[in-house]
């Protein structure tokens, strides 16, 4: 191996700096506090640089949960210290660093010592170790130390730099004799002040600062070392030009977008101070929502949690678990309600539900390098699994684990261009055998299915059995829906949802709206403007000869499950179309109209020409299609895993 070189080592950085620079570079100290989230980024990018010596001080030992951003985090380093680590991976670039390792942290007792000899403070404190890291700003201009802070900000990068005959930390940022959460929001909106990230937080619940826990990301942090290296280069440099406090810099690299704003006041400005008080009330109302859920405690836990996301009609998941030991489960399935219309053939739906159930939680144990095992039981009149997932050797970790929650139902229309043949091979093969697929692509299909779809939400919105199902199957209120089909989801345009809001809640009303076109006109919505808006549906039938029975319906229901998140890795949008096979498979049942009859009989025969001989052995339609934009705004999602355990 060539020995190491200084000069060679860091020969591609002339040019940009000249070789003098190069050596003045190699002569300073740079102090880092906090190896954390940036400081370990920091340490890497500026040894990169050819800084010759660093201070730099953690506490911490590295955890899972710093996986995603941190520069010293890997499976090779859990539960080792950070500044070790990092002061071990900074000699591996340049093995003749002076380094001198603060394994405490900083504290006020220590402070001086660690800034001892320092060019440059940089900060990579703790957000919520305000305490320290004020006091350290505070003595670096008391000793004439420039300071430097970037903060990770969603995927950008806030960049401020505190010179010591310039403006201060604190005149900055305003935060002597508050309270400590308002000491947080005044940090947060000095280092944010125009806000870019919140176009695209999307779920604001996981900031809590209350808590100590907030967001952030690798591409943040990455973006604030290289910030902080180039900033390094200029004042280490000396050459000068360094638009310091008030002026803060702040790049978004999500939006592209970069802007400069000066604050000369800091957060005393008048509109800093507007924006605190919004921000005190928004911070009141993240106290009082719900927090997201902690990560599952055991694996068995972990596997639940995962599975518990598999489709079931109208989203009422009809599943309980019970936990027996550390890799044994119960899973009980509710009885199909032979009085809700929409459990035909003796609540086949319920039975494909449950195999995808259960496919879901063979496919979420295999991340647990655990095999699962089991037998049925029917004789209570209710389907009962007794499952062990016992630990394994050679288990692969299933490809579709981590697309299990983001699979969905959307009810919009989707682009019309036709499927490639790759997704069509990729989706039948992920259908496994004993099932037959077969696809209706033409503007005849779509015109085909349209007409079927249209009559079967004529008939379920005239059909007085189906009104209570409706009725407890939408949820009104605002955002996702853990119970139901929120009513921004339903594929119902906007302007006619309060309508069918006020029509829902009483059947006579339903049947007032329904003659002055009502049902017609949700046809027209839900199923002729989507279905002419898809590029493709296909129908999926038992095998010829294969028994319909529990076993066979539950193996039918895992092939399912498997194709329609193999739709979702293909990044394409799915709509089961059950409502057809439920109008279909009612021919010969009691209805109160012959109008009902009629429609039965109708979507009974449309079905049959599109479906020829496979069509008495139908489980299943769908359209398909590529998404037109951003995934919907609201969607089903599940209840908390304890929710659903118990008998």
């Amino acid at each position: 191996m060539r020995p190491f070189d200084y000069h060679a080592a860091f020969s591609r950085n002339l040019g940009w700096v000249r070789a003098e620079e190069q050596d003045s570079l190699r002569a300073r100290r740079v102090a880092i506090a906090g190896m954390g989230g940036v400081g370990g980024g920091h340490l890497i990018a500026l040894a990169r640089l050819g800084i010759g010596a660093f201070t730099i001080a953690d506490l911490d030992r590295f955890d899972l949960p710093n996986m995603n951003r941190q520069a010293g985090a890997f499976v090779s380093t859990m539960d080792k210290p950070k500044a070790e680590t990092l002061a071990a991976m900074a000699r591996d670039v340049n093995p003749e660093l002076r380094i001198r390792t603060f394994p405490n942290g900083v504290t006020p007792e220590n402070l001086d010592d660690f800034l001892d000899g320092a060019d440059l403070f940089v900060d990579g404190i703790d957000f919520f170790a305000m305490d320290i890291k004020r006091r350290a700003f505070a003595r670096c201009r008391e000793l004439g130390i420039p300071a430097l802070t970037a903060a990770p900000i969603g995927m950008g990068v806030g960049l401020l730099a505190f010179m010591p005959t310039g403006m201060s930390f604190e005149q900055y940022f305003r935060l002597e004799g508050h309270p400590e959460e308002e000491q947080y929001l005044r940090f947060l909106l000095g280092v944010a002040p125009r806000g870019l990230h919140r176009a695209y937080l999307v779920d604001p619940s996981y900031i809590d600062l209350a808590n100590h826990r907030g967001p952030s990301t690798g591409a943040a942090c990455l973006l604030c070392s290289g910030a902080i290296a180039a900033m390094a280069t200029r004042i280490l440099l000396l050459r000068g030009g360094v638009e310091a406090a008030p002026v803060h810099h702040h790049y978004d690299a999500y939006l592209q977008r970069f802007v400069a704003t000066k604050l000369r006041r800091g957060n005393d400005e008048p509109v800093q101070r507007l924006k605190l008080a919004v921000a005190r009330r928004q911070f009141a109302a993240m106290l009082r929502a719900p927090r997201p859920p902690e990560p599952p405690a055991t694996p068995m836990e972990a596997i639940l949690e995962a599975a518990r996301w598999a489709p079931s009609g109208d989203n009422v998941q009809p599943w309980r678990f019970e936990i027996l030991g550390e890799d044994a489960v119960r899973v009980r399935f509710d009885p199909h309600d032979p009085a809700n219309p929409y459990e035909y053939r003796g609540g086949e739906p319920s039975v494909l539900s449950a195999g995808m159930m259960l496919e879901a939680l063979r496919i979420a144990a295999t991340m647990q390098g655990r095999l699962m095992e089991g037998r049925l039981d029917e004789s209570t009149g209710r389907l009962v699994a007794e499952l062990r997932f016992p630990v394994a050797a050679g288990v692969e970790p299933d490809s579709l684990y981590a697309l299990l929650p983001l699979r969905s139902v959307d009810r919009r229309p989707y682009r019309r261009r036709p499927l490639l043949p790759r997704e069509r091979a990729a989706l039948e093969a992920a259908l496994g055998p004993g099932l037959e697929l077969r696809w209706h692509e033409n503007d005849a299909g779509r015109l085909a299915f349209a007409r079927l779809g249209a009559m079967a939400t004529r008939f379920r919105l005239r059909l007085p059995g189906a009104h209570a199902v409706h009725r407890s199957a939408i949820d009104w209120a605002p955002g996702n829906s853990r119970t139901g089909i929120p009513a921004g989801a339903t594929g119902l345009w906007r302007p006619t949802l309060p309508v069918m809001r006020w029509a829902i809640r009483d059947w006579r009303r339903m049947v007032a709206l329904n003659r002055l076109g009502g049902a017609h006109s949700a046809a027209l919505q839900l199923d002729w403007a989507t279905a002419l808006g898809s590029a493709a549906f296909f129908t999926v039938a038992l095998s010829e000869g294969a028994a319909r029975d529990t076993e066979g319906l539950l193996a039918a229901g895992a092939g399912l499950l498997r194709l329609w998140l193999t739709a979702t890795r293909l990044g394409l949008a799915m709509q089961p179309g059950i409502a057809v096979l439920l109008c279909a498979g009612m021919v010969g049942s009691e209805l109160p109209s012959q109008a009902l009859r009629r429609d039965v009989e109708r979507c009974a025969v449309g079905l049959r020409a599109l479906a020829g001989p496979s069509a008495d052995r139908l489980i299943f339609l769908a359209r398909i299609g590529e998404p037109k934009g951003a995934p919907p705004r609201q969607r089903s999602v599940r209840r908390p895993l304890a929710d659903l355990q118990g008998g």
